[in-house]
């Protein structure tokens, strides 16, 4: 799998795409992933990729020749199967839209900033729009990386047991079962008696019982229609 991740500032993600699964992915040649500062595709002598809005509103706009430039000199190496643009009023990023990324081959995310891109841009040069959340941050990085790192590790060999992403919240609709480890007493706290059991199928009806539990209490909305 290759991304490609168009921003105007790389600096912001060199870190959090260069830890942890991500890393262990790249090193294992699982996934490529490549920044690229918007500001190389400006003509402009100052690298300038904003200008004021047409109409007299508040705040710069991403201009669309640099972004055109970077897709299209993107896109004329490969074909991407998806093109990103992350934004605050685009689809929300749940399990399922991970899962289905996974599933692709190459993507292109284009990292929103100052107050969003030339409309041009998102009626003719993305296939998808993305929100990671009903807040507004001061760019697309982050969103970008969160995107990432939710697509990465569900790649073939990511994880070392790729049956744990199997059984992370959101995978079957409902949130996780709780968890514990070693000792199974502590200061008088005890691990329920069933995970102790040895009794796979008890155990198995035990945790989807309190996947269910959680997702009712906390997570109401999840189980719309799912128990009708």
């Amino acid at each position: 799998m290759r991304i490609d991740i168009i921003t105007v500032l790389p600096g912001l993600l060199t870190g959090p795409l260069d830890h942890s699964i991500i890393k262990r992915a790249r090193d294992k040649g699982l996934v490529e992933i490549y920044l690229h500062d918007l500001r190389e595709f400006s003509l402009d002598r100052h690298r300038r990729v904003d200008d004021y809005a047409f109409g007299g509103d508040a705040g710069m706009v991403m201009c669309i020749e640099p972004i055109h430039r970077a897709i299209t000199s993107l896109a004329s190496e490969r074909t991407y199967n998806e093109i990103i643009y992350t934004s605050p009023d685009g689809k929300n990023f749940d399990q399922q839209e991970a899962n289905r990324l996974a599933g692709t081959e190459n993507i292109i995310i284009l990292c929103g900033h100052y107050k969003g891109v030339d409309q041009r841009v998102r009626d003719h040069l993305i296939t998808s729009e993305i929100s990671i959340g009903d807040y507004v941050m001061t760019g697309g990085e982050l969103a970008a990386a969160v995107i990432t790192d939710s697509v990465v590790r569900l790649l073939p060999g990511a994880i070392s047991d790729e049956t744990s992403a199997l059984t992370d919240s959101f995978q079957d609709g409902l949130l996780a079962p709780p968890v514990y480890t070693r000792p199974a007493e502590y200061k008088g706290w005890t691990v329920p008696e069933i995970l102790l059991s040895g009794h796979a199928a008890n155990i198995a009806d035990w945790k989807h019982e309190q996947s269910l539990e959680r997702t009712r209490r906390l997570r109401p909305n999840l189980l719309e229609g799912m128990e009708d």
